[in-house]
């Protein structure tokens, strides 16, 4: 079998998206676009594989990892001065080079395998990736021969009447037979208005070297988008979106309506869960079956069990069990563990704590740094007094135990093995189990206390 290896251009700073962030680092659907590249083109049973870096070269390395060999490009002058910068790596190899841009993060692995079918089909020594535009303003026009090769690759400006007609365009990513390309690369100059070294020469290269020059056109236009601006960034957000959603509702998930759902590329979802508009799912969040997600609601690298609901709710790096109810309103901060059957209500916060099996808070309280054991239940108002300004401390409530309404618990402290705490109640020593706490002031009414204010008349 032929050897195959692939470039990966990902060293042009991005002027255009007017960003500190080095361009291919942008995110599409929560993942860099450089990181969506090298996914699918690592499905392609590649040898080798060199990032071509520049601008940011060390922010790109720490995402990458050492998934690519990285060749550095210091000046950025073009696309075929960044190629031979991975000849040190490459060029004495025998196999199919794809090269493909950092910046282009829909392409999909079954389209560059079919391109190179193709390309092996055709005995090709070079063979360009086409798209058809509805609008192809600004892009190099294809030219075939009676053949159906490439005859040509004219750039808009350069193209006549009836050249612009043609809405089969060069999208930028090739893949070439290896020798060919570093070879055809050694005689590309950089005789043009912008002095800089065009990878399309080498296509005019390897034709006048007599090589067939074929062209396989993309299924869709909207899978080449090349991302140089925000608007760009924008568009490939949306057919990224649009395409994991359309994965999830085809492995059984109802997604009400897929415009108004964000969906990260690494999500898993169970069948049969419903998300509801205005949900945000981000990061390697998994959730079960049968779940109900949303409306408006955002989940980061979570581990959601079976049969869940979490409705108008934020809940970021924690794990919810089976038969879990969530909302609305409700804030699950990281590292908080849900067991199974819980109810976090309305306007509850939950921050680095453990919920037992059957436990509840329905209603306005603050859970922080706490163990809850199983079918513990936490009154309205119940909150874990656990900064002291200084300090993080650990409230533990045992299985079993209720607290009522209002309640402040001033960690450290221990609610033991059914006990109950008082409506009302600054708990500040342990309770012990099956005990009552009360600890508030005793009520005291004071007789016609009205009557004896001043300007008061007796009724």
């Amino acid at each position: 079998m032929v050897k195959r290896y692939a470039v990966i251009l990902a060293a042009g700073q991005g002027t255009r998206m007017k960003s500190k962030l080095y361009k291919v680092l942008h995110p599409v659907c929560g993942k860099p676009m450089v990181q969506h590249v090298v996914d699918q083109v690592s499905k392609l049973g590649i040898k080798k594989m060199i990032a071509v870096v520049g601008f940011g070269a060390e922010q790109v390395k720490e995402q990458l990892g050492t998934r690519c060999e990285y060749a550095l490009q210091e000046e950025q002058l073009g696309t075929a001065h960044a190629v031979m910068q991975a000849a040190p790596y490459l060029q004495d190899l025998e196999g199919i080079t794809v090269v493909v841009c950092g910046d282009t993060p829909l392409i999909t692995a079954e389209t560059m395998e079919a391109l190179l079918e193709h390309h092996r089909a055709a005995k090709a020594k070079a063979t360009v990736l086409t798209a058809i535009a509805d609008d192809p303003t600004g892009y190099g026009r294809i030219v075939r021969n009676s053949a159906g090769h490439v005859e040509k690759i004219v750039e808009h400006k350069d193209a006549n009447e009836q050249e612009r007609e043609i809405r089969e365009i060069n999208t930028g990513t090739y893949c070439f037979d290896n020798q060919t390309l570093f070879q055809a690369l050694t005689k590309v100059t950089n005789h043009n208005a912008q002095g800089e070294y065009y990878l399309t020469d080498v296509i005019e290269i390897i034709k006048a070297d007599g090589g067939i020059v074929s062209a396989y056109q993309a299924p869709s236009f909207d899978e080449t988008i090349g991302v140089n601006d925000r608007i760009a960034l924008a568009e490939a957000e949306r057919v990224m979106r649009e395409r994991i959603c359309r994965q999830h509702m085809k492995n059984g998930v109802t997604i009400i309506d897929p415009a108004c759902t964000y969906i990260s590329a690494e999500v898993t979802i169970g069948r049969d869960t419903i998300i509801y508009p205005g949900t945000i799912i981000e990061g390697e969040t998994i959730i079960g079956e049968d779940c109900s997600i949303g409306p408006h609601s955002e989940i980061k690298n979570c581990r959601i069990g079976h049969r869940t609901s979490i409705r108008h709710s934020v809940a970021h790096d924690s794990e919810i069990g089976n038969d879990v109810t969530i909302g609305p309103f409700a804030h699950i901060r990281p590292l908080s563990n849900i067991d199974d059957e819980v109810r976090i209500g309305n306007f509850v916060e939950v921050k680095k704590s453990t919920f037992g099996k059957g436990s509840k808070a329905s209603h306005l309280s603050y859970i922080g740094d706490a163990e809850v054991g199983a079918d513990v239940n936490l009154g309205c108002g119940s909150i874990t007094v656990n900064y002291d300004g200084v300090h993080k401390y650990m409230t533990k409530i045992e299985d079993g135990a209720f607290v009522g309404c209002n309640v402040n618990l001033i960690a450290p402290v221990t609610i033991g093995q059914g006990a109950y705490v008082a409506a009302g109640s600054t708990v500040t020593d342990d309770v012990p189990g099956r005990a009552l706490a009360i600890a508030r002031a005793r009520q005291v009414n004071k007789e016609n206390y009205v009557d004896r204010l001043p300007g008061k008349k007796k009724s």
